[in-house]
């Protein structure tokens, strides 16, 4: 298994598809779609996004991670992770070696998470408002919670909107998410 990140949009596409999938389940409404467009449409089309795997000899992933750049540029969040397979060795895995290399920040609000993470080898952490807990790689450079950076996003609300008025997108974004999802790797 090594990490690699996708190198064609394709692939790249198959994957998020797969991730948004994993993340909120196939019942979900229009989350999975909304964060697919959104972080390709935006994230992805401003460089402010990547997205990694934990993949095997034939580029099949065992697990899914998609970083978002901080505001500055100088940090990166992990916004989403799974294990298509539900693995979660294999999700540990993928992160732990983002957090090796990257100037990596999660967020959780609970302590089962928050273990995880620290398993994944994320070891600073600080309490944030709404008791929330924000945990830093060592590659990051805030020393204290009042230098985190937000990261990037796009609003949700504006694609739910255009969803609304402009059903050619919505029909052409869910026809690009279906067909995304149906091109991820069989065995994964």
């Amino acid at each position: 298994m090594k990490v690699i990140t996708p190198e064609r949009e394709e692939q790249r596409d198959a994957w998020l598809a797969r991730l948004c999938a994993d993340i909120y389940g196939r019942e979900a409404g229009l989350s999975p779609l909304v964060t697919f467009t959104g972080t390709r449409q935006v994230l992805f089309a401003h460089e402010a996004a990547r997205l990694w795997a934990l993949a095997d000899d034939q580029e099949r992933p065992g697990a899914l991670a998609l970083l978002v750049l901080d505001e500055s540029g100088s940090g990166m969040s992990l916004a989403l992770s799974a294990s298509p397979g539900g693995d979660r060795e294999s999700e540990r895995r993928l992160i732990r070696e983002l957090v090796l290399k990257a100037p990596l920040r999660v967020e959780t609000g609970d302590q089962d998470a928050e273990a995880f993470y620290r398993r994944c080898g994320i070891t600073r952490w600080f309490a944030a408002p709404g008791g929330r807990r924000i945990g830093l790689a060592q590659k990051h450079p805030a020393q204290s919670v009042d230098d985190i950076i937000p990261a990037l996003g796009y609003d949700d609300a504006a694609i739910l909107r255009r969803f609304k008025h402009d059903p050619h997108f919505f029909e052409r974004e869910k026809a690009l998410f279906v067909a995304a999802l149906a091109a991820f790797p069989d065995g994964a």
